[in-house]
């Protein structure tokens, strides 16, 4: 069953976009962005995974289209953004959590919005919380969904062996493309095969990277799901795009995001976590939650990580018809 056609009845209708455009925010780097709903509605941007996951149709269904004005933006590097991180030229050296910062900050300008909501789940709520930090006045609320920070021990459950405990068939797929050697590290390990420049090493490994994300995002195995994220150009940029920002540790501090909330304070806030998240843990977004009571806490009982669960997906368009009015 497709994602569009198990959302039904959860989500809003299928739409399309009524305006396209390509944001030049430098260092040759084209910005996709789109723009759907009602062009008079309230302002919402929505980020999406990865990084490096891009955009998609169904994303424009968690808000009413008659009251918001939808704004989907494929970050630096993927999706339909240019150049494509899969592309044989294609250059990291700026894309880095800060240039996406500044990316949001140019578009909204370029847009003329004076604020916006901003909407982002795994590492989009990581990017959301980093853009509102640095940018509290041009957001008016955050919806936050399986919350990710970079913080070293939540790489380390998810790529170092922690989540192995749970998926051990799974992971031994993970460790097939890298030596025996190389097993105690594994973040810097792929790090060297993904940026190998030939194709037989990097492809292999990218698609192994992606699968094993892919294959622990929900709470019941979904093979269209594992599917629909491995082809090989999008495989690439998913998995060179995500070790990247991971060696880098995202460019934040262990800790940045949560000790930084206070200049988040006065923005209203919801976080959507499912209870069996084996990619970004609860205990990442219980942390937030802690350093930020003030904002709703929405535990879903019966869901993992992905934003296609239908328990996840009714949560989070709760949370997007609530603040339409406001």
């Amino acid at each position: 069953m497709k994602t569009q056609t198990r959302l039904d009845g959860i989500l809003y209708p299928k739409i399309k976009p009524h305006r396209t455009g390509e944001l030049l925010v430098g260092d040759g780097q084209r910005v996709y962005w789109e723009e759907s709903g009602n062009p008079d509605g309230k302002p919402v941007v929505f980020l999406h995974g990865g990084p490096g996951a891009g955009t998609s149709p169904w994303h424009r269904r968690f808000f009413d289209p008659e009251r918001y004005r939808i704004i989907l933006m494929d970050q630096r590097g993927c999706g339909r953004s240019t150049p494509h991180v899969s592309e044989p030229d294609a250059d990291l050296r700026h894309n880095t959590t800060w240039h996406l910062v500044a990316d949001l900050e140019l578009l909204r300008k370029n847009l003329g919005i004076e604020t916006w909501q901003v909407f982002g789940g795994s590492w989009g709520s990581a990017l959301a919380l980093a853009y509102a930090e640095t940018h509290p006045e041009s957001v008016s609320e955050l919806v936050l969904r399986g919350v990710f920070t970079l913080r070293r021990h939540e790489l380390e459950w998810f790529y170092e062996g922690g989540a192995a405990a749970v998926f051990p068939d799974l992971w031994e797929k993970f460790l097939e493309p890298v030596p025996v050697s190389e097993r105690s590290h594994m973040i810097d390990a792929y790090h060297r095969l993904l940026f190998d420049p030939d194709p037989a090493v990097h492809v292999p490994a990218a698609v192994a990277w992606t699968t094993w994300e892919a294959s622990t995002l929900t709470l019941h195995p979904d093979p269209k799901l594992v599917a629909s994220m491995l082809g090989d150009a999008r495989a690439t940029a998913f998995a060179r795009i995500e070790n990247h920002f991971f060696v880098n540790k995202g460019w934040f501090e262990d800790d940045q995001l949560i000790t930084g909330v206070d200049a988040i304070r006065g923005i209203p806030t919801v976080i959507v976590q499912g209870r069996y998240d084996m990619c970004t843990p609860m205990m990442t977004a219980w942390d937030l939650h802690r350093a930020l009571p003030e904002a709703e806490f929405v535990v879903v009982d019966d869901a993992g990580h992905s934003a296609s669960e239908p328990g996840i997906a009714a949560a989070l368009r709760r949370a997007t018809d609530r603040f339409a009015a406001s």
